[in-house]
């Protein structure tokens, strides 16, 4: 799942440490992405400190949600439907048709949280800017990170950039799987494709949109409670 939809199942959170640390796994990745850091597999390392110990709390939150999602129904079907619907777009193409239809759900649940106020973002930036910088360095240079300049520096743009506020544009969907697929491929898309791939993946949202908060109710419903 995308940034909102993790931030969903701590909506109702006031502790900032969590709350970053549930998205925590997401931001290592786009800060660069050769980073691959696992504090889940020695956990004694952040329970002497209590905002070590919520932002690992969120971090396993976020493993945990999903771990749920793409081993789901939802999962499983809609991003099939979505690969079939792309698939002949795609025919001459270097990107996989079955990253982009991954990547569309989840730009599409984000989206659709975003447009129907589930989620808000000026909470989800708030409580990013209130997390303790001195725990977040911590954590990182526990698993192995030393010079932690280069994510601050991506953290500090991704807030006041407030980027997801566009995804209130369902247009900008396309935009925004053509700059993740851009972190793997040169030139994904031509121009032809992203009209294509607008003119099926924007009605498919429209239909999504029917059914989407199923999977957050499946989720919602399993998650173990913060201890």
């Amino acid at each position: 799942m995308n940034f909102l939809s993790h931030f969903y199942f701590d909506r109702y959170s006031d502790n900032p440490e969590r709350i970053i640390g549930m998205v925590l796994p997401d931001l290592v990745k786009n800060a660069r992405k050769d980073w691959c850091i696992r504090p889940e597999k020695h956990q004694y390392l952040f329970t002497a400190d209590t905002k070590l110990k919520y932002i690992l709390e969120g971090w396993k939150r976020h493993l945990e949600v999903d771990r749920y999602f793409h081993s789901s129904d939802f999962f499983r079907s809609h991003t099939q439907n979505i690969k079939a619907l792309i698939v002949p777009f795609l025919i001459n193409a270097e990107v996989r048709p079955s990253f982009v239809a991954h990547i569309a759900l989840e730009l599409m649940l984000d989206s659709l949280l975003l447009k129907e106020r589930v989620v808000g973002t000026n909470q989800f930036y708030k409580y990013l800017s209130e997390a303790d910088s001195p725990s977040i360095k911590t954590f990182l240079e526990l698993n192995g990170i030393s010079d932690t300049t280069q994510f601050f520096s991506f953290l500090d743009e991704f807030i006041s950039s407030a980027y997801l506020n566009q995804y209130n544009d369902s247009g900008h969907i396309i935009y925004a799987i053509g700059r993740i697929c851009m972190r793997l491929w040169t030139n994904p898309f031509s121009d032809t494709q992203k009209l294509q791939l607008t003119a099926v993946l924007l009605p498919y949202m429209e239909k999504l949109e029917k059914e989407y908060m199923e999977i957050f109710d499946q989720i919602e419903g399993r998650l173990n409670p913060y201890t």
